[in-house]
C-alpha cells in the first residue's frame, strides 16, 4: 500500500545536451527546447503536488555524474573514435570510472573555482575528479538518508530536481535495480517521475513517467541515441 509520494525530475534539455556533449559539472543554460520542457513539466508537477510553492534545499550531492576528462567532448564523435559500446559504458555502466580531469583540462578552473563549492560539506580538494555511477550513489546516499528521508517520513511530498545520473543512481537504490539492468534505465529531460513508496520507502508499483507517453518514448530514444555514431559523424 502506498504511503508516500516522491517525485524525481531531470532538468530540461541543456545547451550541451542539444550539442551531444558530456556536460557533467559544467553549468549549462537550458536550450530553447529545454525551456519549453521546463514550462510544460512545471504544470504537471504543481498539479500533482497540489501546491504552487515548495521550500528549496540545494546540495552538490545531487550533481550530475562527474565525467572527468570526457567533459565537453562530443559523444557522437567519441563513439566514432572509441566505438558505441565504449561510449555506452562510459555513460551508463555502474562501476566504470572515466579518466579523471586534471588542471590542463579547459574546464578544470571553471569547475573548481566555482564559489558554490566553497560551501560543500567536504573540502574542494576532496571533490571528485571523475565518477562511476556507483560513486555518484555513494556521495548521494548521505544526503538522501540524512536530509530527504526525514522530510518524506514527516508526511511532506518531496520533489528531487536533479540530473540524469543522480536520478538513475537513486532509482537503482530505491528499486533495487541490478548493476546489469541499470545500464538500460533512461530518464528523458523535463519529464516528472512519480514513485509511490511504502512505509520503508520501497516502491509499491512501477515508476510512472508523467505526461504524453508518445512524447516521452520519443524523448527516451533521443537520449539513448546520444552515444551513437550519427550521419554527420560517419
Amino acid at each position: 500500500m502506498s504511503k508516500y509520494n516522491l517525485f524525481l525530475l531531470r532538468h530540461g534539455e541543456g545547451a550541451w545536451n542539444k550539442e551531444n556533449r558530456f556536460c557533467s559539472w559544467v553549468d549549462q543554460k537550458l536550450s530553447e527546447n529545454g525551456i519549453v520542457e521546463a514550462q510544460e513539466c512545471a504544470w504537471l508537477v504543481l498539479e500533482a503536488m497540489g501546491q504552487e510553492w515548495v521550500p528549496v534545499t540545494k546540495s552538490w550531492r545531487l550533481n550530475e555524474r562527474h565525467y572527468g576528462a570526457l567533459i565537453g567532448l562530443n559523444r557522437g564523435e567519441m563513439a566514432l573514435i572509441h566505438g558505441e559500446e565504449q561510449v555506452k559504458l562510459w555513460r551508463r555502466s555502474y562501476d566504470l570510472t572515466p579518466p579523471p580531469i586534471d588542471e590542463s583540462h579547459p574546464y578544470y578552473a571553471e569547475i573548481y573555482n566555482d564559489r558554490r563549492y566553497r560551501t560543500c560539506d567536504i573540502t574542494k580538494e576532496e571533490l571528485p575528479k571523475s565518477e562511476s555511477l556507483k560513486e555518484v550513489l555513494d556521495r548521494l546516499l548521505p544526503y538522501w538518508n540524512d536530509v530527504i528521508v526525514p522530510v518524506i517520513k514527516s508526511g511532506q511530498t518531496v520533489l528531487i530536481s536533479a540530473h540524469g545520473n543522480s536520478c538513475r543512481a537513486l532509482l537503482k537504490h530505491l528499486e533495487a535495480i541490478s548493476e546489469k539492468d541499470i545500464v538500460s534505465v533512461t530518464l528523458p529531460t523535463g519529464v516528472p517521475v512519480l514513485l509511490e513508496l511504502d512505509e520503508n520507502l520501497r516502491p509499491v508499483k512501477p515508476r510512472q513517467l508523467l505526461g504524453d507517453q508518445a512524447k516521452i518514448q520519443a524523448a527516451i530514444k533521443k537520449v539513448e541515441d546520444q552515444g551513437k555514431v550519427n550521419g554527420g559523424n560517419k
